[in-house]
Parts: C-alpha cells; sequence; structure tokens
C-alpha cells in the first residue's frame, strides 16, 4: 500500500507540473513570483531561478504535501503519498535542468528534448509537461515537435558544433538553427 501511494504521490506530481506551468507560469503573465521566474527562464537562454530559491519553495511546499498527507493518510501512507511527490519533482527539476545542459544519452532523454524545446522555440502555448505529455494530451495541449528550429542567440552548448552557431552532425535530424 506504501509502494501505491508512493506511486500516487509521483503522478500527483505530473499534474502539479503541469499546473504549475502553464497555469501560474503561463497564464500568470508575470503577476506572481512564479510566472517572472519562468518567463525570465523563457527569455534568458541559460537561466533557472536560484538554487536557495528553489530550495526555499521545495521546503514548503515539500512540508505543506507532508503535513496534509500525514493528517489525511496517516503517518506511513502520508509519508508514502509525500514521498513520491518530492521524489518526482526532484527528478523534474533534475531532468529540466540535464534538458538544457546536456545532450541525450537515451530515447526518453531525445523525445524529451524535443518535447521541451518545441515548448520553448515554437509555441509557448503548447507541451507544457517537461517529464511527461499526459496533461498536454488530457488538456489539448499538445503538440507533436518536428525538427526544432532553435535561434543562435539560445543555441545550447551540447547542440552546437564547436559553438559556430550550427547544429552537431548527431542531431541535425531533430533540429537546425535558424
Amino acid at each position: 500500500m506504501i509502494f501505491l501511494l508512493f506511486v500516487t504521490g509521483a503522478f500527483t506530481w505530473t499534474f502539479t507540473e503541469y499546473a504549475m506551468h502553464n497555469w501560474r507560469g503561463h497564464l500568470g503573465r508575470g503577476k506572481n513570483k512564479f510566472s517572472r521566474e519562468h518567463l525570465r527562464h523563457h527569455v534568458e537562454s541559460g537561466y533557472f531561478s536560484p538554487l536557495p530559491m528553489k530550495i526555499v519553495t521545495t521546503l514548503g511546499v515539500g512540508s505543506m504535501v507532508t503535513v496534509t498527507a500525514i493528517l489525511i493518510l496517516g503517518q506511513s501512507y502520508g509519508l508514502g503519498f509525500a514521498g513520491g511527490f518530492i521524489g518526482a519533482y526532484a527528478w523534474y527539476e533534475w531532468l529540466h535542468w540535464q534538458l538544457h545542459v546536456s545532450g541525450p544519452r537515451s530515447a526518453y532523454g531525445r523525445w524529451a528534448r524535443k518535447h521541451h524545446f518545441h515548448h520553448h522555440f515554437h509555441s509557448a502555448k503548447m507541451n507544457h509537461g517537461v517529464t511527461s505529455p499526459l496533461w498536454d494530451l488530457v488538456f489539448g495541449t499538445y503538440q507533436k515537435p518536428g525538427v526544432i528550429r532553435v535561434p543562435k542567440g539560445y543555441m545550447m552548448v551540447w547542440l552546437s558544433k564547436d559553438g559556430s552557431g550550427a547544429i552537431k552532425n548527431k542531431y541535425a535530424q531533430d533540429y537546425c538553427a535558424r
């Protein structure tokens, strides 16, 4: 049962990820701190909220989720749910950073980069899920990425051939410079 609640917590994170990204981040239009930080991430190549800010947010949200889950489910089950939620959040943070700073090492990594960079460079109204397309499919905000056209000013180091702005040959089927 605890394992099932751990999985449920992780699944709940995927919805929270979508909701925060789309409804609070983009639809917030810069009117809340999260939205301002997120929109800055879109505008400034390589910008991520500072680690201390992420730690404070994680402690606050993690505490609220944990306390609420314990009050509703009891200590063992509540900790199982909270562990899944917080673990999935940590996975999201690591994955999102990796998408921007290093090339794919698996089919999932390839998919995640194309899905996410379609959001960044083609349509910020689509593909809000970073770890999964599930909620984009549910809410009609999924678009299948084609070749991702990356503006030269936003070219990721891992993608660029010797910093020239040209795409490395091994990524040419998925990306092009514009």
